[in-house]
């Protein structure tokens, strides 16, 4: 292991999640990959035997991960817990599971960053996107001292859905949003897919993804929420914001794009919606985390952008770009935004979340 550097393990790391977040880890400097799990299915198997065939990331497997012994996600937590100090969870089970999996790993002393959904209502774990509710961390002496645990929390991301969007809910705040229309149109990499192994999507587009649209209209409320100190740390929702969500599947690679439509309270210009999104004070920026986007929010004044392939990976797929801002006759105004599902939605935004907890003083 490299002197000076946090290790940590991946559960689920033969998945499609898994393997992100294995190439953006990759030459890290804070964080190195010394643990790998899966399934029963791939354990005592080498990572790099047990994703042949199934690899469909554009880089190669990382040569130090490559040899690394897969382990059991449920039958090797002692091994794992020698081995690492944190965890990165993309596990692909039932929520049932991946809650009693979460919490035994944080129970033996780790930090669990979670990319499932599992543990997103659980009311003391926090659901974290950084540059928006980093003070939602606070809530984690609280969990420890409900569950009994000293080193050990967990802290989960948001749906790759709300990337987008959200965003903008934060830097308007002072205007008031109060009702949005939003319209998805999600990558095949959110459904652990390519092209080439998706046939049926090609010259295609599918108008339901299984839980998208709850998950797009419910998240919001408690990433802009505050925490109640008072009752066991549950979080206080915000429920003033109403937001109707259509989710649908399109024959895109990589990259989630937004339709919005917005209505605020009392009227705004355009010059004070774009002043907020260029101006908008990122609370990352004094804490120096390597994977923190410059900037975090990209305004584009072109009619034709943001566009999927051309803008997914700015910020190294990190930051949100945000176009066509337009008055709308219905609700006031309409944009479009645009984040990389596979980064900024999963695998980066869980780093992202890992490199805040290390720079809050969670991960010792």
């Amino acid at each position: 292991m490299t002197k000076n550097k946090i290790p940590v393990g991946i559960l689920g790391a033969t998945g499609t999640v898994g393997q992100r977040l294995i190439t953006l880890l990759q030459d890290h400097p804070w964080f190195e990959v010394v643990c790998v799990a899966a399934s029963d299915k791939s354990a005592t198997k080498t990572y790099g035997e047990a994703v042949k065939g199934r690899w469909i990331q554009k880089e190669l497997i990382p040569k130090s991960v490559s040899p690394l012994k897969v382990l059991s996600v449920e039958k090797d937590i002692e091994t794992i817990t020698r081995q690492v100090r944190l965890v990165f969870c993309a596990i692909d089970a039932d929520k049932e599971f991946i809650k009693k999996i979460e919490e035994e790993y944080a129970k033996a002393g780790l930090g669990v960053v979670s990319n499932n959904s599992a543990h997103r209502w659980t009311p003391d774990i926090p659901v974290i996107m950084p540059e928006i509710n980093p003070e939602h961390l606070e809530i984690i002496p609280i969990q420890r001292k409900n569950r009994g645990w000293t080193t050990g929390c967990i802290i989960t991301k948001p749906n790759c859905s709300i990337q987008s969007y959200v965003p903008l809910l934060n830097a308007w705040k002072d205007f008031n949003p109060q009702k949005i229309i939003v319209s998805t149109y999600q990558a095949v990499s959110g459904a652990g897919k390519t092209l080439e192994s998706w046939p049926e999507m090609v010259d295609n587009v599918m108008p339901f993804i299984d839980g998208e649209e709850e998950k797009s209209e419910k998240e919001p409320s408690k990433i802009l929420s505050k925490i109640n100190k008072r009752k066991n740390g549950e979080f206080v929702l915000n429920n003033e914001i109403k937001i109707s969500s259509n989710c649908i599947r399109v024959p895109v690679s990589d990259g989630h794009m937004a339709a919005i439509n917005i209505q605020f309270s009392p009227k705004v210009s355009k010059e004070q919606l774009v002043k907020a999104l260029v101006n908008f004070k990122n609370p990352l920026d004094i804490l120096d985390l390597p994977s923190a986007p410059k900037p975090f929010l990209k305004y584009f004044e072109e009619k034709n952008r943001p566009q999927t392939k051309l803008d997914r990976d700015l910020g190294n797929g990190m930051t949100i770009s945000i176009g066509r801002l337009r008055e709308d006759l219905v609700l006031g105004w309409k944009c479009v935004a645009l984040s990389h599902n596979t980064i900024r939605g999963a695998a980066g935004g869980s780093i992202l979340n890992a490199e805040l907890l290390v720079k809050k003083g969670y991960i010792s």
